[in-house]
Formats: C-alpha cells, sequence, structure tokens
C-alpha cells in the first residue's frame, strides 16, 4: 500500500476515479438487481418454496458482495482527495473477512442450487424444507468459518495494489498462505465446482433426450470459472512466484471482474427464471398483476 498522501505505485490519478466508478458501477447494479429478487421474495407468496430459498440465499450473498465493491468504490474516490485507505487497520479486516465470507457464500451457494436442481428434476420428488434450510445454514457457516481463519493466523488479509479493497494477502505466498489457500480452494472452489458440473451434466444426460431440460445446464459453470477464475490463477500464481514482479494494475483485473458477479448471478439465476421473474413484475407491477389473474 502507498505511503499517506501518496497515490498508490504504478497508478495516476484518473486510473484511480476510472477504477472507483467501475466498482461504483457493478456495485449499484448488483444491489439493484439482488434487492429487487430480495424484494420479490418477502412480497410474492409463489416464490417462498424450498429451491428458491437457495437462490434467496445467493441474492442476499451476493448484495454482500455488492456491498463490499460500494465501499470499495468508496474508498477508491476518496483516494483521490486524501490520498489514504479511509477505513483504518480494523476496517480494512472487517472489510476483507465480509468480503471473503460473502464470496464463499456466493461460489458454495451456486453449487447448492445447481444441486437443488437436480434433486427437482431427476429424482422426482421436491426438495424438502428441512433440507433447503440445513443447505443454506451449511453455506453460511462455513463461508463465515473459513472467512474467520484469517483473522486468527492462517491466511491474513491485507490491501490490494490499489489500497481501496481488502483480500487475502497473497503477496507473501509463505506456508502459511499456501497451506491456507490450498485447503481453502479445494473445499470452496474446487468442490463447488465440481458439484455444479456433476449435477448439471446428470441433469442433462437424463431430461435431454425427454426435452424436458427447462435450465441451461452449462451457463452457471461458466460464470463460475469466468468469475472466479482469474482470482484462482492469480492466487496460484501467488504460491509459486514474486508478486511483486506483477503489474499491481494487472494484480486489479481479478478483483474487478469478481465485482461482476452479482449482477451475472442475478441475471442467470432470479431473471433467468419465469416464476422469479414473474414474482418481480409482480412486485413492480401489482395492479398489472391483479388485473391478469383476474382475466
Amino acid at each position: 500500500m502507498a505511503e499517506p498522501g501518496t497515490l498508490p505505485p504504478g497508478f495516476e490519478e484518473l486510473e484511480v476515479l476510472a477504477v472507483g466508478t467501475v466498482l461504483l458501477v457493478e456495485a449499484l447494479s448488483g444491489l439493484s438487481l439482488n434487492g429487487l429478487t430480495i424484494f420479490s421474495f418477502c412480497k410474492t407468496p409463489e416464490l417462498r418454496t424450498p429451491s428458491h430459498l437457495l437462490v434467496l440465499s445467493l441474492a442476499l450473498a451476493d448484495s454482500g458482495i455488492s456491498l463490499n465493491a460500494l465501499v470499495a468504490a468508496v474508498a477508491s474516490l476518496l483516494r483521490v482527495s486524501c490520498r489514504r485507505w479511509p477505513y483504518g487497520s480494523d476496517g480494512c479486516q472487517a472489510h476483507g473477512f465480509q468480503g471473503f465470507a460473502t464470496a464463499l457464500a456466493s461460489i458454495c451457494g451456486s453449487a447448492a442450487i445447481a444441486w437443488g436442481r437436480y434433486h427437482h428434476y431427476c429424482t422426482r420428488s421436491q426438495l424438502a424444507w428441512n433440507t433447503s434450510v440445513l443447505l443454506v445454514l451449511f453455506v453460511w457457516l462455513s463461508s463465515v468459518f473459513w472467512a474467520a481463519l484469517p483473522l486468527l493466523g492462517w491466511g491474513h488479509y491485507d490491501y490490494e495494489p490499489l489500497g481501496t479493497c481488502c483480500t487475502l494477502d497473497y503477496s507473501k505466498g509463505d506456508r502459511n498462505f499456501i497451506s491456507f489457500l490450498v485447503t481453502m480452494a479445494f473445499f470452496n472452489f474446487v468442490m463447488p465446482l465440481f458439484i455444479m458440473l456433476t449435477s448439471y451434466s446428470l441433469m442433462e444426460q437424463k431430461l435431454a433426450k425427454s426435452g424436458r431440460l427447462q435450465v441451461n445446464t452449462t451457463l452457471p459453470a461458466r460464470t463460475l470459472l469466468f468469475c472466479w477464475g482469474p482470482y484462482a490463477i492469480l492466487c496460484l500464481c501467488a504460491t509459486v512466484m514474486d508478486m511483486s514482479t506483477v503489474s499491481p494494475k494487472l494484480l486489479m483485473v481479478p478483483a474487478l471482474i469478481a465485482k461482476a458477479v452479482p449482477t451475472v448471478n442475478a441475471i442467470n439465476y432470479a431473471l433467468g427464471s419465469e416464476v422469479i421473474r414473474r414474482g418481480i413484475w409482480q412486485c413492480l407491477l401489482p395492479q398489472r398483476s391483479v388485473r391478469d389473474r383476474a382475466q
């Protein structure tokens, strides 16, 4: 991180403003779409089902990512004027924990939705409330557990190159970081990706021939790889090379891509579902929805 009163090394004032603007757009877009999804669940009884509870959990996690991006956006814009991280060391740790917990909840929540869809389409039985609630609790408790470990000494949160976000400190690449990263990535990236690929592959095999396949079976895994893959590659590189030799601007790219996850997930899981989309329209245009039901 740069010294107080200076811009981060490798960045010009206009570039800091550009990053802040991108983060602000991503934050507001994610908050708007996921907030609308959450509001529709609260107002539309038809959406209060066990399978949709998993989508609601994902929307809450993605809203957390967007809030994290909003804090980073404000920090980026303030960086130009006050030339320092405005929230202090404790604020950095809190920002890192909150962002990491909601990111893990988003990744694992996507895997839970994949398993829930497989259960719904391939076992001929509805997902039970107790199963759905247990899945949501497991996703959040597991995410909080892994995000809390850096606060307890296994791993560490620190500033990203621009000094406006806090995340896992991948600059050291020591044994502590490597052991935490490998273990965490296996349970929170490799396993969710495996669950998604397996669930959607089995769905496609079972339902494609019958013509009843109503879910895009390739988009969720592609989204996970596209949005979180660059961050995974960045952390993997940090285990085998000195990250100080990499351009700070290049190091910021994975973070900016990852902050787009809430918007992409909202389009995929909420707006991409006819039932949820209809529930959103009922919230936005209640009088029209009443007329449609009357007809």
